[in-house]
């Protein structure tokens, strides 16, 4: 079973940065992607970026030229810059790992237990 170590969230005001790590205790041998979630108030799961092993591949359209999303496919690890806060960004944000962990595993995905964001002023 995979686990996530994540940080990185809290109470900020607008306009501050954050930056979301979260990194696997496994490293799986292969990565198709790594992407960050955020619900709000256990509601529904929006994507708010994703990518490949490599390069980032979409954002959520609110948060374009605010959130940069990087990782290191390699290491299992992903993190979220989030840049220029407000207060619609509060909500828990997840991070999601989906990929190969073996040979013999066929392609999985694990979730992070959720990081509080709260923007308020």
């Amino acid at each position: 079973q995979v686990q996530f170590v994540e940080s990185g969230g809290g109470l900020v005001q607008p306009g501050v940065s954050l930056r979301l790590s979260c990194v696997s205790s496994v490293r799986f041998l292969s990565i198709a992607r790594m992407s960050w979630w955020r619900a709000v108030q256990g509601g529904d799961r929006d994507l708010v970026a994703v990518m490949d092993n490599r390069r980032p591949l979409n954002y959520l359209e609110s948060v374009k030229d605010r959130f940069t999303i990087s990782g290191d496919g390699a290491k299992s690890t992903v993190e979220l810059q989030m840049d220029s806060l407000n207060p619609e960004d509060t909500a828990v944000y997840f991070c999601n790992i989906d990929g190969w962990m073996n040979v013999t595993s066929g392609r999985v995905n694990f979730w992070g237990k959720g990081i509080p964001v709260t923007v308020s002023p």
